[in-house]
């Protein structure tokens, strides 16, 4: 794992975004994973920035986003598919129907999980991957305990991870306790992965991520049998390492 540390989060957002651009101009027809969240948030700003000043095309690019809530539809302002297009989906020139996100309301669920682990297989994989970190090591969301052969799944969302993602609904209650997710073999087959780290809040994750074991119970360290990663990680971020 390479990781590369920077000042604030702006850097980090900065120097997230000059790599993907790279590998966008030098395969314009990526594949590229997404992930949902606050901490991707400024590198999606970044993307749109260049798109709009440098006209770097994204007309030919495929996107798989990682997760989506259990029982939210598409135009609820809390599903992850309102939040990309928000985000970035509305201000590049990706055509929608090159957009992959989970379906949370799909009548059977079971069937919507392997029709996207296969929908990805049949798209080539995905060449680069986004992924944040939860507190609690989580990828995706694959909670503590997700085996490491995990393909796309449902998967009920942690206590801490629901107190987390709170912030974004009007009240605990209203988070769901579901979600849809690639698993963590699914994400470790992508071909190169990014992972954001920001803020003194993360701090412990990525400590326990460079310096503890590989196992089940912090998901995040399954990154450490992977041979394409690099993390990029704000000051605050790095403060116990």
């Amino acid at each position: 794992m390479k990781l590369i540390s920077t000042s604030n989060y702006e850097k980090l957002s900065q120097q997230a975004g000059e790599e993907i651009i790279s590998r966008i101009k030098r395969n314009p027809t990526l594949n590229l994973g997404l992930a949902t969240g606050s901490t991707p948030t400024g590198l999606y700003q970044e993307l749109i920035k260049d798109h709009k000043q440098h006209k770097t095309s994204y007309k030919e690019i495929n996107t798989f986003n990682l997760d989506e809530y259990i029982g939210i539809s598409k135009k609820d302002r809390n599903s992850y598919h309102y939040f990309m297009c928000e985000h970035l989906f509305e201000h590049i020139d990706i055509p929608l129907d090159q957009t992959h996100i989970p379906d949370g309301t799909a009548k059977d669920l079971d069937e919507e999980c392997s029709r996207y682990e296969q929908f990805i297989n049949e798209h080539g994989g995905i060449d680069l991957q986004i992924l944040g970190i939860g507190q609690n090591g989580h990828i995706g969301f694959n909670e503590p305990g997700t085996p490491f052969d995990s393909r796309t799944h449902i998967i009920d969302l942690a206590e801490s991870t629901r107190k987390a993602n709170s912030r974004f609904f009007e009240s605990l209650d209203d988070v769901p306790k579901q979600a849809i997710t690639m698993g963590i073999a699914s994400i470790m087959d992508s071909k190169e992965i990014f992972l954001l780290v920001s803020g003194a809040s993360k701090a412990k994750a990525l400590a326990t991520l460079m310096n503890g074991d590989v196992r089940e119970d912090f998901p995040a360290s399954a990154l450490k049998n992977h041979g394409n990663v690099t993390i990029f990680a704000d000051k605050d971020a790095t403060a116990l390492l």
